[in-house]
């Protein structure tokens, strides 16, 4: 498997994105700790007080960008996945997941750092156009064993 140029660029961007979504959790959690907003009573009474059981907007932002990472990412991890096995070419693929990456980090920075529209929504619809060119081509090599 360590042979497989494709697969081994494949888990190169992977883990990059992987280690995004972990950055992205780090900072919701210091923005909770910043504007002190806890969702569960038992951290909010340990840092202050029950009254700090409660939304912020700042929190919200943060966690909305990690769902969309999850939303996006998780099918990104399967379809390269299933990619990599169906022998490309390592620079389309390399190309592919590149996009992909490239587009996320955009988004997830469009998101944190409220840039102007439509910024974000580019980067995210810019970083579909892989993961359809992946789901595409996975069909079309299954399509005769269905």
């Amino acid at each position: 498997m360590m042979e497989n140029k494709v697969f081994l660029s494949f888990t190169f961007y992977s883990t990059i994105l992987i280690l995004k979504m972990y950055v992205v959790a780090i900072i919701t959690g210091q923005v909770r700790l910043r504007k002190k907003a806890f969702a569960n009573p038992e951290d909010a009474v340990r840092n202050g007080g029950v009254q700090f059981c409660r939304e912020d907007p700042d929190v919200e932002r943060c966690r909305r960008a990690h769902r969309n990472d999850m939303e996006n990412i998780f099918p990104f991890l399967f379809l390269g996945a299933i990619y990599s096995l169906l022998d490309p070419s390592p620079a389309v693929a390399r190309i592919h997941f590149l996009i992909f990456c490239v587009g996320r980090i955009i988004h997830t920075i469009a998101y944190l750092l409220r840039l102007r529209a439509p910024t974000r929504s580019v980067a995210y619809s810019v970083a579909q156009l892989p993961c359809f060119s992946m789901a595409l081509q996975i069909l079309l090599a299954t399509t005769p064993y269905w």
